[in-house]
């Protein structure tokens, strides 16, 4: 664990991302082909002054414009001969076998030049790397002429814009071995490497070029080629090579770079990887240094490193990829400030106060009882006020905050929530404290032209032993259970903490549940008052967890719905309830199967057309289907809800009011919602024969719901006096302990084959 962080923090994060980048393969590459492009555009110096080049002109080629003739070539060679040159290089196609009489006379040049004369053959393609060289594109000299001659080859490998990169010193063709011309014109065979790159400093505009007829009509100076080199050019049709620092040029200007680059003491180049672990160093003692301004120093000197040690190396010969030192500092750079930033936000509440990650962040002194203070209705003040008011709003509560608790950093999180930390006293002297500050809270806060009056609930942590984090987060989670229930102070108990974790896995648990069978379905029958006999179902989610044993519904439903797992727990139940209602159908019999819908989904725009899709794949009338709705209070948007119902309605579904009189099943409640069903609490079914006033409630709540064409449904039925009493009141459905537990499918399949329950004269 603490190596993973090690390797996250950015100081190995600016070593390991360019050291694999650079590993495999290519990515760092346009990097430095700008580097190198920029680089190559100062400090130019003139080409060897020692290289002539002689170019043939097109009125001295082949009537097709793609050879030399035989007789002008012999004429050009003879011209070049008589200024004495230290050697002669051929780069020219001609038309040899077509003129017997240049042909003679060409060969008598050549023999004239020996042995200081080379043919050079060249390359019709680029290639993209050194040992990429196709022989079928190689213009080799004519054989007649080159068996006596040697042969040279120009051509180079490129990069991913056909920029030249380097050449081999000697080329492996056929079994025969012919050496490169670069390395021919720099006189050097072989090297450290077997390739090398040409001195892109050369300024291949300096490169000494005269034109042939110039030579022939005495237009060039005289012993301007005595003792140069001489190269006798034909520039045709012959693909352009880009050079860094200058143009796109003819792959002889690049030769003659090559050659250039030989001469120097150095002619090689350095991958990524040595000049990456210079800048790491640097970086590294940087970020090891106390001192701000040794920091500076160290990270500058890193920056300047990746620039000056290859402009100042390339020169000498040496060619050194930035990249990967680049990206080193980049990283390194870029990851600090992220940091800085993240810290800064994370760490500063939009008041400008600490926010609660900054004190989960610090460790917190022995002795100190953690505190969170939350604003009731926070989210109301706030909408109500301007945004620009939002910080000192923040800033009064904590000023009140700090004045009556005596502490000067008072840290701000969202939802209204103030946290620090105080001396541990003796527990009823710490409540008492914290009721003297709800007393500061009495005078309404005025944040500009508004004025509000407030509440505050405190969340107290006591546990020392336990780590930061920990701690403010069990206040939090104290303070929101004090504003829920109403409480001044809620003190967190650290046998919570096995709870919370429970509830925070309950995830991965309701999965694992429902695929392995934990979580299943009882059915409970309801029975028509009427007839006596069976008419419907509820069906009742269950969980036998293997270590926690049976869960209650109430236990875990709530918590699915804060894990956000409620929508596909209830899609689950509503696919088993289907399969059951088939199979109990299945026999001719008409049986109600009855859904429990959480308030969650209620106002949710997938969910009409998620049940209707299911209802259509399934083959089921949803007529015999019951949605059973309740506590709509925590339905965020109401007219929506309203509106899912509604067309649930319409698409044939049958609607329940859940536990009506309690809560929010009130009469708003049903005059708001489309419904065809009430369903009346256990506990007014409960006392109807021992509390008068329930059983009038009762009464006349089954009056109203048949007055509004609603069918009555009467739960937890204990006991058959009281299912009598309810036949006797008109109530049309029954459900209950008395009448039928919750029951396995198995089970339940039995039960639906049962005799009529006994009736009662109702009038």
């Amino acid at each position: 664990m603490v190596m993973l962080k090690t390797l996250r923090s950015p100081l190995y994060l600016a070593l390991l991302i360019p050291a694999l980048l650079a590993l495999a393969g290519n990515w760092l590459i346009p990097v430095d082909h700008m580097f190198l492009n920029i680089r190559s555009k100062y400090g130019k110096h003139e080409a060897p002054q020692s290289i002539v080049v002689v170019t043939i002109d097109g009125n001295q080629n082949d009537p097709d414009g793609s050879v030399v003739t035989t007789r002008n070539l012999a004429r050009i060679l003879d011209d070049v001969r008589r200024q004495v040159p230290y050697r002669v290089f051929i780069d020219a196609p001609v038309n040899y076998g077509q003129d017997k009489t240049g042909d003679s006379a060409l060969v008598e040049a050549i023999n004239s030049l020996k042995p200081d004369v080379s043919f050079i053959a060249r390359n019709s393609e680029i290639m993209r790397d050194s040992e990429g060289l196709n022989v079928e594109k190689l213009q080799l000299p004519i054989p007649e002429l080159s068996k006596s001659v040697p042969v040279v080859i120009s051509s180079w490998s490129s990069n991913f814009v056909n920029f030249a990169t380097s050449t081999p010193y000697n080329f492996r063709i056929n079994g025969h071995t012919y050496q490169s011309l670069a390395s021919a014109l720099a006189e050097v065979d072989g090297g450290l490497q077997k390739t090398f790159r040409p001195d892109y400093l050369l300024d291949p505009d300096s490169i000494i070029k005269i034109r042939a007829s110039a030579l022939q009509s005495g237009r060039v100076t005289p012993g301007l080629l005595s003792g140069r080199t001489v190269i006798v050019a034909f520039e045709g049709p012959t693909p352009q090579l880009g050079f860094y620092g200058s143009a796109r040029r003819h792959p002889l200007d690049l030769d003659i770079a090559g050659a250039s680059a030989l001469t120097k003491t150095f002619a090689f180049w350095v991958e990524e990887l040595p000049l990456l672990l210079v800048v790491w160093l640097l970086v590294r003692f940087g970020s090891l240094s106390e001192r701000r301004r040794s920091k500076t120093l160290w990270h500058a000197s890193a920056v300047l490193c990746v620039f000056a040690i290859p402009t100042f190396a390339q020169p000498f010969g040496f060619y050194i990829h930035v990249s990967g030192g680049l990206a080193c500092v980049t990283i390194y750079g870029f990851a600090r400030l992220w940091h800085y930033r993240t810290r800064r936000i994370q760490l500063t509440s939009a008041s400008g106060l600490p926010n609660l990650l900054a004190l989960s962040a610090s460790p917190l002194p022995v002795g100190q009882d953690v505190i969170v203070a939350v604003i009731a209705r926070d989210e109301e003040i706030l909408a109500t006020l301007p945004k620009e008011l939002h910080g000192e709003c923040a800033l009064q509560i904590a000023r009140r905050l700090g004045i009556g608790s005596g502490i000067t950093t008072i840290y701000n999180g969202e939802g209204g929530h103030f946290a620090w930390t105080e001396e541990a006293r003796p527990l009823e002297m710490q409540i008492d404290h914290l009721e003297g500050l709800r007393a500061l809270f009495s005078v309404p806060l005025e944040i500009g032209p508004h004025t509000f009056d407030t509440n505050i609930h405190f969340g107290l942590d006591r546990n020392e032993g336990l780590d930061s984090v920990t701690r403010v987060n069990s206040a939090v989670a104290s303070a929101n259970d004090a504003l829920a229930s109403g409480r001044a102070v809620e003190l967190f108990e650290a046998d919570r903490l096995a709870e919370a974790t429970w509830e925070l896995s309950l995830h991965a648990s309701i999965d694992e549940g429902l695929r392995n069978g934990q979580i299943w379905l009882a059915y409970q029958g309801q029975w028509d008052t009427r007839t006596g006999e069976l008419c419907g179902a509820e069906a009742l989610i269950r969980w036998n967890h293997p270590t926690r044993g049976p869960i209650p519904p109430d236990a875990f439903i709530l918590q699915a719905e804060r894990a956000g797992r409620i929508e596909a727990l209830t899609y689950w139940t509503i696919e088993e309830a289907i399969t059951a209602a088939l199979a109990l159908n299945a026999n001719g019999q008409r049986l109600q199967m009855s859904v429990n819908l959480s308030a969650q989904m209620v106002d949710q725009p997938g969910l009409v057309p998620g049940l209707a899709e299911i209802v259509k794949r399934r083959g089921i009338d949803p007529a015999l289907l019951t949605i059973e709705i309740t506590e709509t209070s925590s339905v965020r948007n109401r007219p929506a809800a309203v509106s899912n119902l509604t067309s649930l309605r319409s698409l044939g579904f049958r609607l329940s009011i859940d536990d009506f009189g309690t809560g929010e099943a009130s009469l708003a409640y049903l005059a708001d919602l489309p419904s065809d069903e009430l369903k009346l609490d256990r506990r007014f079914i409960s006392r109807i024969l021992t509390h008068e006033r329930e059983l009038r409630i009762v009464q006349s709540t089954i009056e109203l719901a048949h007055a509004l064409g609603q069918v009555v449904v009467a739960e937890g039925i204990e006991d058959e006096a009281t299912w009598r009493k309810l036949i006797q009141l008109g109530c049309d459905i029954g459900q209950g302990y008395h009448l039928a537990r919750p029951l396995a499918f198995s089970e339940f399949e039995k039960l639906s084959n049962r005799m009529r329950l006994p009736l009662v004269n109702k009038r």
